[in-house]
């Protein structure tokens, strides 16, 4: 029997129509495909007749995340390609272990920034608030972005417009969204275990390795780093629960009803969500038991590279933990597998918004800002660097679009860099997917449910101040719970709870219950229920 969902593909008809006008371009495009995906997409200078390219102009774009070995090489093509826009890019990595760090000193600094990567989780209700990003209105889309006002996803704008103000561009795919762990299957093996079918097994499987494993090879059960949130998705699946408020570890949560748009009073600041102190017993049981390094706070290699590099015996993400498998099983003797620990529970749909590219407010050119993302996300010789890397080195790609990972893949990944995970279109699959990935994948579609708050965002600016002091308390405990490492959870978390009151979280949860109770959309429009089996 598949799940009854809310339909992206309905609730996006409908929202176009009451949600206020989309942009519609202005530009001559008419010998370009009706769709992306449905032919090649060359753009040309000339279908930027209001963007000044007279003078020569590089546009600095910043990205998080570890710097990939060949990206010299993929920049220097795109330079290539974009010689008759007269514009090229200069391109800074704000790594995984600084970005926290570097990410506001960037945009608040003297540092020239075009363009920069930005997300719910990346700082963006943070910075829209300070007025760190250019403001893109209907007429500036149309006029500098024609690409963008025929392509993107006419719905998607919604999720990155906030008081009336679009501050960034939307990834332009919706797709599920499940959270799996990925584990050494050949150390399950060795220690008398088969599969994993729930939160129970992964646990034991952890407390096993630590017991056994790690000290006779020093292989962590999870090599953490900074904090666990990635696994408390995982757990938090079990609950078939969904966020109205994802920013900075400023989360609001609620458990989804089918048909149903949640109540105020049915969303809660989720460390006062009993689940999450569950889960933090769960770490700190684990902490104990020695899953991982005592100095997982600080530890600047990510759980993922640590996997790959057999330094860790599992991680917990999205369906890029295949990519892990694949850099672990290079060693010999190494087998992986992927686990879906709730496969009775929903999946969320991933909003388009979850990644997403801004044009600086202090962007000196933003209009050749905007023709370069323009480009970036929808020419598709532009867009296939930034995502494949270089064809032929990289990745090799058949008559029908699908893609193949070439040995050189390992220094440029497919999808690997953060811009390609705001510019993907959705039109790229990769081809001979393992049977492995296509089990947990294909399972997904037809349990996919999309967030029905997906387009309330909260607008946090009479309450700034509060909140900033709420998520400083909060950045300081909750990589510590998320770890285990902490005397006392119940203690702990009862005052972290205690000082977020003290610096003013009633006043955000009044603010943001005053703007849910008058969001504008009526969720009668939103009941058009199926599956998103076609995802």
């Amino acid at each position: 029997m598949k799940r009854n969902a809310v339909s992206l593909t309905m609730a996006a008809a409908m929202l176009t129509g009451m949600l206020g006008s989309v942009p519609a371009f202005a530009a001559d495009l008419s010998n370009l495909p009706d769709k992306v995906g449905e032919g090649t997409i060359t753009a040309t200078p000339d279908m930027y007749p209001d963007t000044d390219l007279s003078k020569p102009y590089t546009v600095n774009m910043y990205l998080i995340g570890d710097t990939p070995n060949d990206w010299d090489m993929v920049e220097e093509k795109i330079n290539e390609y974009l010689e008759p826009f007269n514009t090229q890019i200069e391109t800074t990595f704000m790594s995984w272990s600084d970005y926290n760090t570097m990410y506001t000193l960037v945009l608040a600094g003297g540092e020239q920034v075009d363009l920069i990567f930005t997300a719910p989780w990346c700082y963006m209700y943070t910075e829209a608030a300070k007025g760190s990003f250019y403001d893109l209105s209907e007429d500036f889309i149309n006029t500098y972005m024609p690409l963008a006002a025929k392509y993107q996803a006419k719905e998607s704008w919604d999720e990155t417009t906030l008081a009336g103000k679009t501050i960034a561009v939307p990834s332009n795919v919706a797709q599920p969204q499940g959270k799996i762990v990925a584990v050494r299957q050949d150390l399950m093996e060795k220690y008398g275990m088969t599969e994993l079918k729930n939160w129970d097994d992964y646990k034991q499987y952890m407390l096993t390795v630590a017991e056994k494993e790690t000290p006779e090879s020093g292989i962590y059960a999870l090599a953490s780093s900074g904090d666990n949130n990635e696994l408390w998705d995982v757990y938090r699946q079990q609950t078939n629960t969904m966020l109205a408020l994802d920013s900075n570890y400023m989360d609001f949560i609620y458990e989804y009803k089918e048909g149903e748009l949640p109540k105020a009073e049915d969303i809660k600041f989720v460390y006062e969500y009993e689940p999450f102190r569950q889960y933090a017993y769960d770490m700190k049981e684990m902490a104990d038991a020695g899953c991982w390094s005592r100095s997982a706070l600080t530890n600047t290699v990510t759980d993922d590279d640590a996997f790959g590099a057999l330094q860790g015996a599992s991680i917990a993400w999205n369906a890029s933990v295949f990519t892990y498998m694949e850099q672990a099983e290079k060693a010999e003797g190494v087998e992986c597998m992927a686990y879906d620990l709730t496969t009775d529970n929903l999946v969320n749909a991933e909003a388009y918004s979850n990644n997403d590219m801004a044009i600086t407010a202090g962007s000196e050119n933003p209009e050749r800002a905007a023709m370069v993302l323009d480009l970036l996300k929808f020419d598709t010789t532009l867009n296939r660097l930034l995502l494949l890397g270089v064809e032929g080195v990289h990745y090799d790609i058949d008559d029908e679009g699908n893609y193949t990972e070439l040995d050189k893949s390992s220094d440029y990944s497919a999808l690997g860099i953060s811009a390609a995970w705001a510019t993907k279109n959705g039109d790229l699959t990769e081809a001979g997917t393992p049977e492995r990935e296509l089990v947990i994948t294909d399972a997904w579609k037809e349990r996919v449910v999309s967030n029905p708050t997906i387009t309330f965002v909260f607008d946090d600016a009479s309450v700034k101040p509060y909140e900033d002091a709420v998520i400083s308390i909060l950045n300081d405990y909750v990589p510590m719970l998320e770890l285990g490492l902490v005397d006392d959870v119940d203690k702990t978390m009862d005052e972290m709870i205690q000082k977020c009151y003290d610096a003013g979280l009633q006043n955000v949860i009044d603010e943001f219950t005053s703007q849910y109770n008058t969001w504008p959309v009526s969720y009668t429009h939103l009941r058009a229920h199926e599956t998103l089996s076609d995802l």
